[in-house]
């Protein structure tokens, strides 16, 4: 990614079976969120967790307002094709939620 889409460049690092690290440039996340950039932190970073449906993006997004999240941006089609989220946790980490057509978690 990054040639198609201006704010588009990720790394990816595959952990273990299921698991993936996805390294995105800080003003990538901005523009993804719509969040305004700060000073960098040590928690300057999201937290991704690929789910296997869009349905499955909503049903977290539940689950975590339910446990005190906050909104950053509702469930909504990506421009890549996906279906994603991003919420806040009461200790203010940024959590992505996203169902990617091309990356489907395995059982």
């Amino acid at each position: 990614m990054g040639k198609e889409f201006g704010h588009g460049a990720v790394a990816f690092f595959d952990l273990q079976p299921g698991l993936r690290l996805a390294l995105w440039p800080r003003k990538s996340i901005c523009h993804d969120t719509g969040l305004t950039a700060n000073a960098p932190s040590p928690t300057g970073f999201t937290l991704g967790h690929n789910v296997a449906s869009a349905a499955e993006v909503d049903a977290i997004v539940v689950e975590a307002v339910k446990a005190g999240a906050t909104i950053v941006k509702p469930p909504q089609a990506t421009f890549w094709g996906g279906y994603a989220a991003y919420f806040q946790d009461p200790d203010q980490h940024l959590w992505e939620i996203v169902w990617n057509p091309e990356v489907v978690p395995e059982d």
